[in-house]
């Protein structure tokens, strides 16, 4: 992905939160040289992953196959062995109209995927394990409290304030329809570095880019490039 084009899809991002009433932390406004500058105080924010994401996983073209995504919370997997402390997460996205996030699953993380605006959310489900995805299988979700047992390849439309409950060998792709949807994630502790498994091989988690201008905002794959570790700081 070009940098360029990265700017200008944050600043969208950021304005089409706003417009569903969501106004991210104060983390998401700093500047890559403020974010140096103060890298110590912010180590917290650097090792859990939060702040901004963005993947054309790997295909390059973004609009076809993408997803804009803000960490806001994240805990520790050390804490969820040992079942106490912070073992959730929070993630904002955005899924563009006819945007798709490709077949996947995994390994650990349980999740609830929320339409919180905008258009339909479609969420295409598959039986399997945290391994492989067995499309001749469906599987059983939970749709804000109701069980819904589901042929393979079902999809699930989920209008503005609806959602769905995915456990490990859910597989799941997702897109928008009849507009961009405001995508909330509320799940167990996230690692999205070893826990995404894709059903396409040659999808990739993160993208690489193409520096033509310097960044607006930092990424979270930015960090340990342009940040350093902020125990040295």
């Amino acid at each position: 992905m070009l940098r360029s084009d990265i700017n200008r899809i944050l600043r969208e991002a950021e304005a089409f939160m706003l417009s569903h009433g969501y106004v991210l932390p104060p983390f998401s406004r700093l500047s890559p040289a403020e974010m140096r500058a103060r890298r110590s105080e912010l180590s917290a924010v650097i090792t859990a992953g939060l702040g901004w994401d963005m993947t054309d996983f790997g295909m390059g073209d973004f609009l076809k196959t993408g997803l804009l995504l803000f960490t806001t919370r994240n805990g520790r997997l050390e804490d969820l062995k040992r079942g106490g402390g912070m073992v959730y997460a929070e993630k904002a996205m955005i899924s563009r109209k006819g945007q798709l996030t490709p077949n996947h699953t995994h390994i650990v993380k349980s999740e609830d995927i929320i339409n919180r605006g905008g258009g339909v959310l479609v969420v295409e489900l598959f039986g399997g394990t945290s391994a492989a995805c067995d499309r001749e299988k469906g599987t059983t979700v939970f749709c804000d409290g109701i069980e819904r047992k589901l042929t393979p390849g079902a999809r699930l439309r989920l209008a503005p304030g609806e959602s769905v409950t995915l456990m490990p060998g859910d597989w799941h792709a997702f897109w928008a329809e009849e507009g961009d949807v405001f995508v909330a994630e509320v799940s167990t502790v996230n690692d999205d570095a070893a826990d995404n498994i894709f059903e396409d091989p040659a999808v990739t988690r993160f993208s690489g880019i193409e520096e033509d201008e310097a960044p607006w905002r930092l990424l979270v794959s930015d960090y340990a490039t342009m940040l350093g570790d902020p125990s040295h700081a």
